[in-house]
């Protein structure tokens, strides 16, 4: 039950993630994307506050989007104060020397993600860095990495999976239905 319950709040914080991020840039609904984003929070503070893992990815995430300059709305405000809040008040997992050292590798994908997302010259070099950059596939790769040297669980790469799926369903069900 506990591996369906991770991956739930995995998938819910991914979906509600890029919901936020399309009512903000695609249809400038500032209230819509706060809300959004406020939801997203809280789902990513849930599976932070379960497992030590969600959390070491989760602030690497966090940590690379503000060193890569890419939180460029009220709604990443909103998000991000809502996932601290509720992080601190649910609980912070026991932290080790590993874990800092997860973070910090985790947020390095983080931050070449971010850099290489939307970056057209990045883009104009390769269809291939395109794909890798467009899908972020940096981060999925340093968490796979991890699995296999042992410093993650491996189910915490099906959780992030899990994650980008829901992402990208939430992609989808933007550009096809509420992009009106």
């Amino acid at each position: 039950m506990f591996n369906i319950i991770l991956a739930a709040s995995y998938m819910m914080s991914g979906f509600f993630m890029k919901l936020s991020d399309d009512e903000y840039d695609e249809k400038s609904s500032i209230f819509s994307a706060v809300l959004l984003g406020i939801i997203c929070g809280a789902f990513t503070a849930y599976a932070s506050s379960i497992n030590t893992d969600a959390a070491c990815i989760f602030i690497a995430i966090l940590i690379g989007n503000i060193l890569a300059l890419k939180v460029d709305g009220i709604h990443h405000i909103a998000t991000m104060a809502s996932f601290l809040i509720l992080f601190f008040i649910l609980g912070l997992p026991h932290f080790t020397m590993t874990s800092i050292l997860i973070i910090l590798i985790c947020m390095i994908g983080a931050i070449i993600d971010e850099i290489g997302n939307d970056n057209e010259a990045i883009y104009a070099k390769s269809r291939f860095l395109e794909y890798f950059f467009d899908y972020r596939f940096a981060l999925k790769v340093v968490i796979l990495l991890l699995v296999i040297a042992g410093l993650l669980e491996g189910w915490s790469f099906i959780y992030f999976l899990c994650f980008e799926i829901a992402y990208e369903i939430a992609r989808i069900t933007f550009e096809k239905y509420l992009l009106k």
